[in-house]
């Protein structure tokens, strides 16, 4: 049930459909954003959605091959990171700003779906606790980063990355994922209250399952649990890393300048259904 762990069956004509325009506009001319994991997947994606439209991109990632060539692709800096570190996210942020003059834009979306964490029957406590650290306590230290860089300047724009698992059960279980993605959600709305006369927003993104090279690794070898997904759907397939990029543009944008301790559902109507279409 990851946003990050699923491989898609849809076929050519809905995937061709899903293809977005190419963004026209220039809503993050002279902002700088800095994204965590964004070496691969949805960051990596938003790594490029953001420049495109003007934006200068700090690209952190632990893995240093991936993040060199996302900051590359996109003209940006790579910052080397390990969102569990308080010191390195620190320096991430502090580079950022030296570098740039601001912090505009916080996309906190470094996560792990590790095959360990799953049903709580057999989650030990040394998975629940990794996942823990990775995928909210490292959001918690972003955001804390972040924060005094945005007040400098009297506005700024956090987007974490929570999960439609955070609103939703499943039998599939990953226990410590899922109650992460909970924390991340009560969090961003407590610091979008907290901070909304300053000028920052901080959001919570909440992607449905996205086809990302994680989700293919894990569910090609199994099928069954992808097609267990998969129907829960009514657009009948999983988002692309653009699609959900293209949400993280929007709430980094003035666009969204209303939107405030929020969750943001990009989710292909999971959330909604009780019967999805034949």
């Amino acid at each position: 049930m990851t946003p990050q762990s699923h491989h898609t069956h849809a076929s050519d004509k809905s995937e061709k459909a899903a293809q977005p325009a190419a963004p026209v506009c220039r809503r993050l001319v002279g902002r700088t954003a800095v994204i965590t994991g964004a070496g691969s997947g949805i960051g990596l994606a938003s790594a490029r959605r953001l420049a495109s439209e003007g934006a200068k991109v700090v690209c952190a990632d632990v893995d240093e091959t991936t993040g060199k060539a996302a900051a590359e692709e996109v003209g940006g800096l790579f910052v080397h990171t390990d969102v569990t570190d308080p010191a390195m996210v620190e320096a991430l942020f502090d580079e950022a700003y030296e570098t740039f003059g601001s912090v505009d834009v916080a996309f906190n979306n470094a996560g792990i779906s590790p095959p360990e964490d799953d049903s709580i029957l057999t989650t030990e406590l040394d998975a629940w606790r990794r996942v823990q650290e990775v995928n909210l306590t490292s959001v918690y230290l972003c955001c804390k980063a972040a924060l005094p860089y945005m007040r400098r300047h009297g506005r700024g724009s956090i987007i974490n990355t929570a999960s439609f698992v955070a609103r939703m059960g499943a039998a599939t279980s990953q226990i410590s994922y899922t109650a992460s993605k909970g924390g991340v959600l009560a969090m961003s709305r407590e610091l979008g209250v907290q901070f909304a006369r300053e000028g920052i927003r901080v959001n919570a993104l909440s992607p449905g399952p996205v086809d990302t090279p994680l989700l293919r690794e894990l569910f090609a070898k199994d099928p069954e649990r992808a097609a267990r997904r998969l129907v829960h759907i009514p657009l009948g397939r999983f988002a692309r890393p653009e699609e959900i990029a293209a949400a993280v543009a929007f709430l980094a944008s003035d666009d969204s300048s209303f939107i405030t301790a929020s969750e943001f559902l990009v989710d292909g109507g999971i959330a909604g259904a009780y019967v999805t279409p034949l």
